[in-house]
């Protein structure tokens, strides 16, 4: 299996997934580069999958139906662009020969889902949409910080190996946020450096790991002490419990300059 994030938009990745023949795509927010890309490389689109309803996410998925009939699956509850199978908590779906479980995981959207395999060429993988940032997490735009809070833990509790392949570049400015709320962090020090060399020659950070945003994302750790402390001292009182750590981590990010 080939697993290839292909570049959309300003800072949008389309995931790719294939296996030589066939290939799967997450979140195709646009048509023409995936065609162009399928094309180049000589694959068939075989399954689509969506984690939520945005447009910089679901925007291709009516041209790529017409163009390949690839099949299209995405969240339950969530406006998508018909026909497609619709997916929640606990169901699984088969792709490319794996088999990919269903996790609910709302607070960007409401009915926000992720896709987890165990196996993906020895390793597992995890499409997490706008939930899950290298170093951070998505806006709430329809969910709550508890909401939120939960569905990260529920990522976090997958294995530590596990590439966690989220759909936006974000990840130099989350690294910044992060290291104003957690200077100290000499892990969250190492990575910052090595992504600012990868991002200098116009690479991706991505896929990070389970393992890696344990120590280095703030949403992550709001049970550290220092992490809390800091939220604490931007909002005074928000460190009390897990929940408000969160909600004051993303009103902070939301203005963090």
């Amino acid at each position: 299996m080939t697993l290839f994030p292909l570049p959309a938009f300003s800072d949008n990745y389309i995931w790719v997934l294939h296996d030589g023949q066939r290939a799967l795509v997450v979140d195709p927010g646009e048509s023409d580069g995936v065609l162009a890309w399928l094309a180049d490389q000589r694959l068939d689109l075989d399954t689509i999958l969506i984690t939520h309803h945005h447009a910089d996410h679901t925007g291709g998925v009516a041209a790529l139906r017409r163009a390949t009939g690839a099949r299209v699956i995405g969240p339950a509850d969530e406006p998508m662009p018909e026909p497609l199978l619709r997916v929640g908590e606990a169901d699984t779906v088969s792709a490319l020969g794996l088999d990919w479980s269903v996790i609910q995981v709302p607070g960007h959207t409401a009915g926000h889902i992720a896709y987890f395999c165990p196996d993906v060429d020895g390793r597992p993988l995890v499409f997490c949409g706008d939930t899950l940032f290298s170093a951070g997490c998505g806006r709430l735009f329809e969910g709550t910080p508890a909401q939120m809070l939960d569905s990260l833990t529920r990522l976090a509790q997958l294995p530590g190996t596990t590439r966690v392949c989220c759909t936006h570049e974000y990840t130099l400015s989350n690294l910044r946020f992060a290291l104003a709320v957690e200077p100290g962090n000499a892990e969250l020090t190492q990575h910052a450096a090595h992504c600012a060399q990868l991002r200098a020659g116009n690479l991706p950070t991505l896929p990070s790991s389970i393992w890696l945003e344990k120590q280095i994302n703030p949403f992550l750790r709001t049970h550290v002490p220092a992490v809390a402390q800091a939220a604490g001292a931007h909002e005074p009182g928000a460190g009390s419990d897990t929940v408000s750590v969160l909600a004051t981590l993303r009103e902070w990010k939301n203005n963090f300059k």
